[in-house]
């Protein structure tokens, strides 16, 4: 989740929690500690992380979603087809056209 070498910070743990809040209004959602971050599963699933200095990614279904994503200045995740939450995802409910869990 962060890079190679990376500590994780309180910041990690907290965003992790906030995330699982949010999304877990709608569905059952599980974290796991991988790579000095979080993982966010659904049904054994990875569709969300959380890095090691607590910004919180969503994978993206396709490339518009992840160009509507990009034109909201989220940050892509390196090569992974995973972008950082915009501030309007966290004031509102979570899209479903952006969040992939199959």
């Amino acid at each position: 989740m962060g890079q190679k070498g990376d500590k994780m910070t309180g910041s990690a743990a907290e965003t992790a929690e906030r995330l699982l809040a949010k999304i877990n209004e709608f569905e059952t959602v599980t974290s796991k500690r991988m790579f000095g971050g979080f993982g966010i599963f659904h049904e054994g699933k990875m569709f969300g992380m959380v890095d090691s200095k607590g910004v919180a990614y969503l994978k993206v279904r396709d490339a518009a979603a992840g160009q509507k994503l990009e034109a909201s200045r989220a940050i892509r995740h390196s090569k992974m087809p995973y972008f950082s939450m915009p501030e309007s995802v966290w004031n509102d409910r979570v899209s479903e056209s952006i969040i992939s869990s199959k």
